[in-house]
C-alpha cells in the first residue's frame, strides 16, 4: 500500500474505533493513539495475514495495552481477519468482541487486561522460537504508563540476558497514563535511555508517520544479539481535536446522536460539541 492507502485504512479503523465508544464505550484516547501503529505493523512489517494466523512460520504481535484492542479490532476487520460486521457485537454476551483482546477472535495471540504481563509472554515466546532455530519475529506493544511495572523491566533484563535479538518492543508513547500526563506522575523520560541502559537498541520515531515508521522497523534486529525497542511519539485522542491529549477522555461512553458528529470531526469537520461526561473506570 501507499502511504496515502494507508491513511485511508487507518481512517476507516478509527471509525470502527468511534463506533466502538458507544453502548457501552471503550478506551477510545489510547486507541486512536497507536492506530496508525497497528496499520504499519500489519501491513508493512508483520509476517502474518488472515491465511497465516496459526501458521508456524508466522510473525506474532501482542497487545500488552489490551485497553486499546479497539484498534486491533478495526485493523483485524479492515485486513480480513475477521468480518467487519463482527465488530458491531462489540460488548454483546454472545461474541468475545470486548474491551481486552481474546483468542477467540481470529488475529489475536494472546490475552491481555492487566498491565505489565505481556512483554514477558513476548519473551517466552522469542525464546521458544530460538530453542527451534525459526526465524519468525515477536512484537509487543506497549502504553507508555504500562512501564511504571516493575515486570517490564525485570523482562527487559532478562531478554537482553538471553540476546532475545528476535524481539521488538513497541511503545505508544501518547504521554498519558489514565487519567493523568505520566511526567505528572512518575515520570518515564529519558525512557530510550533506560532500555538502552538495560542493553536494548532503541529508535525513536513519530508514530503517525508512515515513512517515518518504515525507517524505523528497517532492517531489524539492529544488532545481533539485542531486543529492540521502538518508541513511538503519538497523541492521544488521534484524529478527533476535540479529545485530542485530553486527560478526562480516557474511558468514554458516547451518545449514540454523538457519534455522527465525531465521525464528521474525523473527515475534517467542526470539533464536536459533546454533552457526555467522560467515564473514569478505576
Amino acid at each position: 500500500m501507499t502511504n496515502e492507502e494507508l491513511s485511508q485504512l487507518a481512517l476507516r479503523v478509527r471509525e470502527h474505533i468511534i463506533h466502538m465508544a458507544t453502548d457501552g464505550g471503550c478506551f477510545i484516547g489510547a486507541s486512536l493513539s497507536c492506530a496508525d501503529l497497528l496499520v504499519h505493523l500489519y501491513t508493512r512489517v508483520l509476517n502474518v495475514s488472515p491465511a497465516k494466523v496459526q501458521d508456524p512460520d508466522r510473525d506474532y504481535l501482542l497487545l500488552s495495552k489490551g485497553h486499546d484492542v479497539p484498534a486491533l479490532y478495526g485493523v483485524l476487520a479492515e485486513l480480513g481477519f475477521i468480518p467487519r460486521e463482527r465488530l458491531q457485537n462489540h460488548l454483546k454476551t454472545h461474541d468475545s468482541i470486548y474491551w481486552h483482546p481474546n483468542r477467540a477472535v481470529p488475529g489475536v495471540e494472546f490475552h491481555s487486561g492487566s498491565l505489565g504481563h505481556l512483554l514477558s509472554v513476548s519473551m517466552g515466546i522469542a525464546m521458544d522460537l530460538k530453542l527451534r532455530g525459526s526465524k519468525n519475529r515477536v512484537f509487543v506493544v506497549l502504553g507508555d504508563g504500562e512501564l511504571d511495572e516493575g515486570t517490564i523491566w525485570e523482562g527487559a533484563l532478562v531478554a537482553k540476558a538471553k540476546g532475545l535479538d528476535n524481539l521488538v518492543a513497541v511503545i505508544d508513547r501518547n504521554n498519558f497514563q489514565a487519567n493523568i500526563r505520566t511526567e505528572e506522575l512518575i515520570p518515564l523520560e529519558p525512557i530510550q535511555d533506560k532500555f538502552e541502559a538495560f542493553g536494548w537498541k532503541t529508535r525513536r520515531v513519530n508514530g503517525h508517520d508512515f515513512a517515518a515508521l518504515d525507517g524505523a522497523f528497517f532492517g531489524l534486529p539492529m544488532e545481533s544479539g539485542s531486543p529492540t525497542c521502538i518508541v513511538a511519539d503519538t497523541v492521544r485522542g488521534k484524529g478527533l481535536p476535540s479529545i485530542e491529549a485530553r486527560a478526562d477522555r480516557w474511558f468514554v461512553n458516547f451518545k449514540r446522536e454523538e457519534i455522527e458528529g465525531l465521525l464528521k470531526e474525523l473527515h475534517g469537520g467542526a470539533e464536536t460539541k459533546l454533552t457526555s461526561e467522560a467515564l473514569i473506570v478505576r
